[in-house]
């Protein structure tokens, strides 16, 4: 639903207010769709708030579970300052505002300044890097706002650490909380027959998972295909705006009837379970959702060298030089003509897994809530 806040008294110990620019197919939007329902579940009067709804990826999906009131601000650019205005009022609703993603964590910390709020702020940090940390202005600006929330929550050792080390602020503001996943959902997928994605018998199929955006690097993948042999095929899940240069690429090296671009699907599971190695190509990462589902699909993960899927994968799945498709390649190829070590692979990586249960991050958001908030119900 989207207009007014106003609704009837609850019991709910906590009313959080969840804030992210809009539901597209990306991890924060997707750890959003998979944890509402479940605070709902454990007494929380979870509501959320969307700058805009231009991407919708997976907002009927949400909406379909019913968990939580949503909230949309209309249907103009994220970076509109005037969106500044418009979450004023819903701060005092709330006993705490939970943020995700830029430019909402500007304009929530500037929508309490204005409206002299004590609503708790919280903010979750997705990524190691972005492009405001190259600029020395902006590295201004983002301790000013950050020291406008009172807790930060990284998702990941390397995200922690490169946020503690940009800052330089009060560090007892960031706590430590991996991201999870719903294990028992993926666990209990069935995978597709092979012949819905593709018509050749014997086919090998290499999936990869992920919004076509920068820092995404789906262009390697594309090109390993050159390196592989031709039963070997490609599922690119996602959308985005490299899509089109993606599809030009695999056009212009005569790649088109290996690959088969999905779009965005509600059915990763299954269709993780249809594929025999899951490849995360990426140039920096925050914490690979995308790698986590992989790995507890069963099948073995190959990923790009970089901070924070070095550190979930490393010593379980199987890394390789960023950009490199060559090296990719030879990674794909080993798992497929080694059994021994496609198994041994594949088992690390569920067992790694198994660590990441998304009930137990939600019990963490859920105390840490209650200690910003004095409630201890």
């Amino acid at each position: 639903m989207s207009g007014s806040i106003e609704s009837e008294s609850l019991s709910f110990p906590i009313r959080v207010l969840h804030i992210i620019n809009n539901l597209s197919a990306g991890g924060a939007e997707k750890l959003i769709l998979d944890t509402l329902p479940l605070y709902k579940e454990k007494g929380i009067d979870v509501h959320l708030l969307l700058l805009n709804n231009r991407v919708p990826a997976f907002y009927e999906e949400l909406r379909k579970t019913a968990c939580c009131p949503i909230y949309i601000l209309g249907n103009k650019s994220v970076y509109n300052p005037l969106l500044v205005f418009k979450i004023v009022p819903f701060l005092k609703k709330f006993d705490v505002v939970h943020v995700h993603l830029f430019p909402a964590l500007y304009w929530v910390a500037m929508a309490k300044l204005l409206g002299f709020s004590h609503t708790r702020l919280c903010f979750t940090e997705h990524g190691t890097t972005n492009r405001r940390r190259l600029n020395p202005l902006f590295k201004i600006i983002d301790r000013f706002i950050y020291k406008r929330y009172n807790t930060v929550i990284s998702i990941s050792a390397d995200v922690d650490k490169s946020l503690r080390n940009y800052l330089g602020i009060d560090t007892d503001k960031i706590k430590l909380i991996p991201n999870g996943i719903d294990l028992r959902k993926i666990r209990e997928a069935e995978p597709y027959p092979r012949s819905v994605f593709f018509k050749e018998e014997n086919v090998k199929i290499v999936i990869m998972v992920s919004r076509f955006y920068e820092p995404k690097d789906q262009l390697t993948i594309i090109k390993s295909l050159l390196h592989l042999p031709e039963n070997v095929k490609l599922l690119l899940v996602g959308d985005g705006d490299l899509l089109q240069q993606c599809k030009k690429l695999a056009k212009e090296i005569r790649l088109l009837n290996r690959i088969v671009f999905t779009g965005v699907r509600l059915d990763v599971p299954s269709i993780l379970k249809t594929a025999d190695i899951v490849v995360v190509s990426t140039k920096h990462e925050g914490f690979s959702l995308a790698s986590l589902e992989g790995m507890a699909s069963g099948r073995p993960v190959v990923a790009s060298d970089v901070p924070a899927i070095s550190e979930l994968i490393k010593g379980t799945g199987v890394l390789f030089p960023v950009g490199n498709p060559e090296a990719l390649a030879n990674e794909i190829l080993h798992l497929l003509s080694d059994d021994e070590h496609y198994r041994k692979v594949a088992d690390a990586c569920m067992v790694k897994a198994s660590e990441y249960s998304i009930e137990k991050m939600v019990d963490q958001y859920i105390a840490l809530w209650q200690e910003i908030t004095g409630d201890s119900s």
